[in-house]
């Protein structure tokens, strides 16, 4: 007997490497619950990406369950350059020079800078940290091109790591030159999301709107955009963000490093919040399972972090190296939908589900609604939203209803789209102009997959005249055939 998969309205976002780079493993990732695949533009070449997002929809396609392919840009490079010997130790209390226009190899007194324009961005005082926040630097002062600092917290320094100034304040742009390049490539093979590194400010966001609008043109592709709040001037700024953007990342490394650890916590709950009260996705990432890398089981900590998320309310929790590099993809999928399931059981739907204080004022979205609180009271079966453009299904995935919301759309990019909403199962249906035809045609797919069956109650929302976009005005309750 094939063991259980948990259902979960959580979904899980899963990183492409070298370790999950085989169309079977792959295959398998989705059937146990992976909905976002995420292609990472910081390693690989444009081909690479172009061949893996293909083996993600074959491999989707024999899952029998479409996933969504989020392209993750790198952002800008604020990274050490290389060492003649790979690696150096930092003393704490010696002498270190970060020099932009160093081109030779580093070593222990100096080393080259891919951010050439660090020393316009620090003055003495200022405090770097320098791989997530292991070593420190006290800036001394800044002459030309060469950033004199003393090691304040000392260890071993290697290759390429990264820089973060503490408090934010590097003025590095979001969008690259290569990111504009991999914005060509993931439109492609038509990204469903586009993830923004560093963002700062609605401005990025826009301005990666249109890089997206205009390099998918060819094939008609809009893609979702995700903001990655990982900078310490994004967090003043995040409803505006937030406002320019599709959903947002809880990127909680680079962000640590800048606001400190103590505070990403706190900071998590408000994005979450924030997220969700402004009908945009969030996706809570960064060490979610990180032990998994080299052991088969997760710790405590990592248990009650991913728990945590869930009940926060986050659409999506993701794996990064614990699928692109670790030792375990698989287990560690099959890990993490044990536990979203687990904490999903211990949400209160009743106390997410009273409206009285909610102020509705779009027909489709008050229709939304309706169908949430009369779906839950009635306790149907599930709930079934008609959707063209998937924001219906978007606004029933704000509330943990425990109702599982079927979103039937003719239209395959927005079913690939809804894929990463929480608690939302898209489906793909042949449009109908008639509604009663609609509806019973809708009855025929979830009875055929076993969702309904003869008797049950189930809450089916849709707009007249049908497929216009926005025109969700239409709440019937149905007893199955």
């Amino acid at each position: 007997m094939a063991p259980r998969i948990p259902r979960h309205a959580t979904k899980i976002v899963a990183t492409l490497g070298p370790a999950s780079n085989s169309p079977a493993l792959i295959e398998q990732m989705i059937v146990h619950k992976v909905s976002v695949v995420r292609l990472n533009f910081s390693h690989g070449q444009a081909q690479d990406h172009i061949d893996r997002a293909a083996m993600v929809r074959e491999a989707a396609r024999r899952a029998g369950r479409e996933v969504a392919i989020m392209a993750d840009l790198q952002g800008p490079k604020i990274r050490v350059g290389k060492f003649a010997e790979g690696k150096v130790w930092l003393e704490p209390g010696a002498t270190f020079v970060l020099d932009a226009a160093r081109l030779e190899p580093g070593d222990v007194q100096t080393v080259g800078l891919d951010y050439k324009d660090l020393p316009r961005d620090v003055k003495a005082g200022d405090r770097l940290l320098l791989n997530d926040g292991l070593i420190v630097l006290r800036v001394d002062g800044v002459r030309g091109d060469a950033v004199h600092t003393t090691v304040v917290v000392g260890g071993e320094l290697s290759n390429n790591k990264g820089i973060n100034k503490e408090g934010g304040g590097l003025t590095a742009p979001a969008l690259t030159a290569k990111d504009m390049e991999d914005i060509k490539t993931a439109m492609s093979f038509q990204a469903d999301y586009v993830a923004v590194s560093f963002p700062k400010n609605a401005t990025d966001m826009e301005m990666a709107r249109q890089l997206c609008n205009v390099a998918g043109a060819e094939w008609g592709h809009k893609p979702g955009l995700i903001a990655k709040i990982e900078r310490a001037e994004a967090i003043p700024r995040l409803e505006e963000i937030l406002r320019a953007s599709d959903g947002i990342m809880v990127a909680r490394g680079d962000l640590a490093v800048e606001v400190g650890n103590a505070a990403v916590p706190a900071l998590q709950k408000k994005m979450i919040r924030m997220a969700r009260d402004m009908d945009r996705v969030v996706i809570t990432a960064t060490q979610m399972m990180e032990s998994m890398i080299t052991n088969p089981v997760p710790t405590r900590a990592e248990v009650s972090d991913v728990a945590n998320a869930v009940l926060d309310g986050t659409d999506a929790v993701m794996l990064s190296a614990e699928t692109a590099a670790g030792r375990y993809p698989l287990e560690t999928v099959k890990e993490m939908s044990r536990i979203c399931e687990a904490a999903e059981q211990a949400e209160d739907p009743a106390h997410d589900l009273d409206f009285s204080g909610g102020h509705y004022n779009r027909i489709d979205q008050s229709i939304a609604m309706g169908a949430l609180f009369t779906a839950h009271h009635l306790g149907a079966k599930a709930i079934v939203a008609l959707t063209e453009s998937g924001s219906t299904a978007l606004w029933m995935s704000r509330h943990a209803a425990h109702i599982p919301v079927y979103a039937l759309t003719a239209r395959l990019t927005t079913q690939r789209r809804m894929a990463l909403y929480r608690n939302v199962r898209p489906l793909l249906m042949e449009s109908q102009n008639d509604r009663d035809g609609a509806l019973h045609q809708a009855e025929e797919h979830l009875k055929k997959r076993g969702i309904v069956q003869s008797g049950d109650v189930y809450a089916i929302t849709c707009g007249e005249p049908m497929g216009a976009p926005g025109g969700t005005n239409m709440l019937k309750i149905c007893r199955a055939a």
